[in-house]
């Protein structure tokens, strides 16, 4: 009897052994779903999404919460659609690296060369200095501008800041600016002569199929798109107020799941679509006139992982959305988070994540 037992026990502890081997990230995603269902009743998110993948397939794709409250609508990974604010920046760059393999334009040529008719500044302004946000171009200047409700194309969004002074000479300062990628998406539209969506679209979101992603159009329709909320003066989630992000495409204005924000992540580790030279000028951080990084590439912010190793990532955060998409181009994850709730700091959840699926 006593032989009969141990085999047992033998035998179920060899399955449990295998079962550990054959699942390698079994504990990784239990922990980060518990560190993601506290991050989510700390800050009241309605509805978020996550997905990671490592070398190049998804290993942990999980929706939390919902994208409406009424009706009551569950999160889905592959389906849902956010607004991805200033990940935006990313496929603006992503694009603009594509336009450069091209040959398209000149990352050093300034920016008159394509927009002979922007007004002109007391100093040149370069196209890299522009995506780099080291322009002197000011960002919104108040909440008014930030949640601006008035549709308007990208040449009229620019009238918001074209005539105002620059902030600075090109080059001296880091400024974050999302009016600065108004005035890129307006460079790169003109040298493509396309409109910038439809480049964005036939340049990325196709050939990589991102088939829920596109450009946020405020009078449109779109299937599974998420509400979109801000908290309340008791923490509750409301439905915020409607804005027009049409004219800010570029800095802010795509919609996307965070499946669809995985594939263009790995684009960066596994080109396709752009060459390795175009990625390693939008990933690199720049340099200010006294030889400063600035920790910002073009569209991309550029540091270190725990490990040491290259990561790139952006922030977002927009009228109803809060954002984060981190690239490990070493360890080969992508780890991309997508909510429907302004406001909400993702830096350090992101850490959180860093510190659970890297070795």
């Amino acid at each position: 009897m006593k032989r009969i037992i141990a085999s047992i026990m033998l035998l179920l502890s060899a399955i449990g052994f295998t079962q550990t081997t054959e699942n390698p990230n079994l504990a990784k995603t239990k922990t980060a779903k518990k560190l993601a269902k506290k991050f989510l009743r700390k800050h009241g998110i309605m509805g978020m999404s996550i997905s990671v993948s490592k070398k190049g397939e998804l290993i942990w794709s999980k929706g939390f919460g919902f994208s409406n409250k009424k009706p009551r609508t569950r999160v889905k990974t592959d389906t849902t659609v956010f607004r991805i604010a200033s990940i935006s920046k990313s496929i603006t760059a992503v694009a603009l690296a594509k336009l450069v393999d091209e040959k398209a334009l000149e990352l050093d040529a300034s920016i008159y060369k394509y927009v002979p008719d922007y007004p002109k500044q007391d100093y040149d302004i370069t196209v890299r200095q522009l995506g780099g946000n080291i322009a002197g171009i000011r960002h919104y200047k108040d909440n008014d501008e930030y949640a601006l409700n008035k549709k308007m194309s990208i040449t009229e969004g620019l009238d918001l800041f074209k005539n105002d002074p620059l902030l600075f000479k090109p080059g001296t300062h880091y400024n974050y600016s999302s009016f600065g990628f108004v005035l890129l998406s307006e460079v790169m539209q003109k040298v493509s002569n396309t409109p910038f969506d439809a480049y964005v679209y036939d340049a990325i979101f196709k050939p990589l199929n991102m088939t829920h992603s596109l450009m946020d159009v405020s009078d449109a329709t779109v299937p599974n798109l998420t509400q979109f909320y801000r908290s309340s003066v008791l923490k509750h989630p409301v439905i915020a107020k409607p804005v027009a992000n049409e004219y800010k495409v570029a800095g802010g204005g795509f919609l996307s799941t965070s499946e669809d924000i995985v594939k263009f992540g790995n684009e960066l580790i596994y080109p396709k679509i752009v060459s390795k030279e175009a990625i390693n000028e939008i990933t690199t951080s720049q340099r200010l006139i006294t030889g400063e990084k600035t920790g910002y590439g073009i569209g991309f912010s550029s540091e270190t992982s725990k490990n040491g190793t290259p990561k790139y990532y952006h922030t977002g955060g927009g009228v109803g959305a809060s954002s984060i998409l981190l690239i490990y181009p070493e360890e080969e994850i992508v780890i991309t988070v997508l909510t429907n709730l302004t406001g909400v700091s993702m830096t350090d959840f992101g850490n959180e994540l860093e510190n659970v699926f890297l070795d």
